[in-house]
């Protein structure tokens, strides 16, 4: 048996507050604020294993797709093979490359190790993550906020862009 609980002084912040918390009435009866859901119990023989096969069967099958081969969207592994080796024969300084593939692969090798320990120390990620806002927000501020500062990122991208291509 479920009993609604009331305050009877309305006027004080603590007696509306009092009427959420559940209580214990004298007679052992729970009294709380929210009405007593029943429990929902399912049979567990009313379930066969067909029954439940099919369904998922039948669930799934709009998720299926029919792989097909078109010319557009197919891609040759041996062509893909072809030209990777045309192109890594047209590379004059190979040790060069190799070098620098190598290099890269222990740049990120050890900056996910400097993350994992900056990441370990206590405030410091929510320290960064501020700073990472506020930056945010100046850049968004001074560059993207007003049409003329649209315009002037634009030309510092390009001239950036020729710089790195060389054509400047």
């Amino acid at each position: 048996m479920v009993m609604a609980c009331a305050s009877v002084s309305s006027s004080s912040m603590a007696a509306a507050a009092t009427t959420m918390l559940p209580r214990v009435a004298a007679g052992g009866f729970r009294c709380s604020a929210l009405p007593h859901l029943p429990t929902r119990r399912v049979p567990t023989n009313s379930i066969s294993l067909d029954s439940k096969g099919f369904n998922e069967s039948r669930r799934f099958s709009s998720l299926q797709m029919k792989a097909s081969s078109t010319d557009e969207a197919s891609v040759d592994a041996g062509e893909l093979l072809a030209d990777l080796k045309e192109k890594w024969d047209a590379v004059e300084n190979k040790s060069t490359v190799l070098l620098y593939g190598g290099g890269a692969i222990v740049a990120v090798w050890l900056s996910s190790i400097v993350v994992g320990a900056v990441n370990s120390v206590p405030l410091l990620p929510k320290v960064l993550e501020l700073v990472g806002l506020g930056y945010t927000g100046w850049f968004v501020y001074r560059y993207l906020l007003f049409k003329s500062s649209r315009k002037e990122l634009a030309e510092d991208i390009e001239s950036l862009k020729k710089k790195i291509a060389g054509t400047e």
